[in-house]
């Protein structure tokens, strides 16, 4: 239980959109520390758990190194999560 709530909380950190008052979201610069919506969450929480258990185990907070074994796994990972990357350009 407490795994997975540090690592909703890190994917959170790392697919993130940022907020811009009230206008629509827009393609961001990369923003790794951004904040992610629920469905961005929810589309890479299974590839991190899947292929990045390492990352978490040394330092669930060590986004840039979750991040770094998503896109070192970017061809296993779901089409879902890959679209989260590609939409802020990670």
């Amino acid at each position: 239980m407490f795994r997975t709530t540090v690592l909703i909380v890190a994917v959170t950190l790392a697919t993130g959109w940022a907020a811009f008052g009230e206008s629509p979201p827009q393609r961001l610069e990369k923003n790794p520390l951004g904040t992610g919506n629920d469905k961005e969450r929810a589309a890479c929480a299974p590839d991190v758990v899947k292929y990045c258990g390492h990352e978490l185990d040394v330092n669930v907070n060590d986004i840039q190194a979750i991040l770094s074994c998503l896109q070192k796994n970017r061809s296993k990972i779901s089409l879902e999560c890959h679209t989260v990357l590609d939409n802020h350009d990670l």
